[in-house]
């Protein structure tokens, strides 16, 4: 690879440019309600049920996780979290260090990708992971009106799931 395996200047630059217009939008985004935080993400959904392209609902659908994820964790995605979901999304690898906020950066992608009602998966490495994610993530994506559920090795033997 030319590049070394990383990013081309003009792709960080797209990403970090649209990272700011999504930070930009959290006044917006603190001033809604609960419950049109939850209408905003149920619009976005029909939206991308309607065939609206997933990267023009991007700016949006990640101004509103990184709204739910303040309320409901404390935590706001930070600029680099926010080009590693954007990373992720358009299929690249995001490699981040123990502590970056992986799983925090996986519910941008994640709810984006749910918004068009086929599903997203989120797979990690163990099912102690796997629980806790769905258990510490699952309040983000309600809040926006998605369901979350969680798949251990276990249940898979037997085809049962659990919801947190």
């Amino acid at each position: 690879m030319k590049t070394g395996g990383r990013p081309a200047a003009s792709r960080l630059s797209r990403w970090r440019s649209t990272a700011a217009k999504i930070i930009a939008r959290s006044p917006e985004m603190k001033s809604l309600s609960d419950a049109d935080l939850l209408k905003r993400g149920r619009e976005l959904r029909w939206q991308a049920k309607t065939n609206v392209p997933l990267d023009e609902l991007l700016p949006e659908a990640f101004a509103l996780v990184r709204e739910s994820s303040r309320r409901q964790l404390g935590y706001e995605h930070f600029t680099v979290q926010l080009m590693g979901g954007m990373a992720l999304f358009e299929g690249h690898i995001a490699e981040m260090q123990t502590g970056e906020g992986k799983t925090l950066t996986a519910t941008l992608p994640a709810f984006l990708y749910a918004l068009a009602g086929r599903g997203c998966h989120v797979v990690t490495v163990n099912d102690y992971l796997a629980s806790r994610d769905a258990h510490e993530m699952g309040p983000v994506y309600e809040q926006l009106g998605l369901t979350v559920g969680c798949i251990r090795s276990e249940e898979r033997r037997v085809g049962k799931e659990c919801r947190s």
